[in-house]
């Protein structure tokens, strides 16, 4: 008779192929944050948002749009977007054609942030990421990363334009 649990388990390969990717998805956020932090007072997450307005037509998106490309719920990216708009880097505006939405707009000083952050973040991304792998590594992340994300969602992903 087949133990159920041993059935449900992770065990070999495939324990070793999970534990290497839980590890990854837990170190990277705060080794994204640090250089971002230590230099802007801004984290990965803040940044991520000030990119996706910054690529955005009219460098503005609705709150709801912003929220899915971050995959956040409204209320952790209104507290990162007050964060942001305190600071001069966002405002908050009605939306001209939907009153009952807000829209997020990224302002000049935010964008002129944005100039100066991106350096630091995309050294980062290579030295963490990008750089230890060979070009062939480099696609099959691609293609890995693109398979995972179909399997979570059929939802596209945001990607810059």
């Amino acid at each position: 008779m087949t133990d159920d649990r041993t059935a449900v388990e992770l065990a070999g390969d495939d324990l070793e192929s999970w534990a290497g990717l839980a590890t990854v998805l837990e170190w990277l956020p705060p080794a994204l944050d640090a250089p971002l932090v230590r230099d802007f007072d801004l984290t990965h997450f803040e940044y991520g948002i000030l990119f996706a307005l910054a690529d955005a037509p009219d460098r503005s998106l609705r709150m709801s749009d912003l929220a899915g490309f971050a995959n956040s719920s409204l209320s952790r990216l209104s507290r990162a977007v007050s964060r942001l708009q305190k600071r001069g880097w966002v405002q908050r505006l009605q939306d001209p054609l939907d009153g009952r939405s807000t829209r997020a707009k990224l302002t000049e000083a935010g964008a002129g942030l944005l100039v100066e952050a991106t350096p630091v973040h995309a050294r980062t991304v290579r030295q963490l990421v990008l750089d230890p792998l060979t070009a062939a590594q480099l696609r099959q992340l691609r293609q890995i990363t693109l398979r995972i994300q179909h399997a979570i969602r059929t939802q596209e992903a945001w990607r810059p334009s």
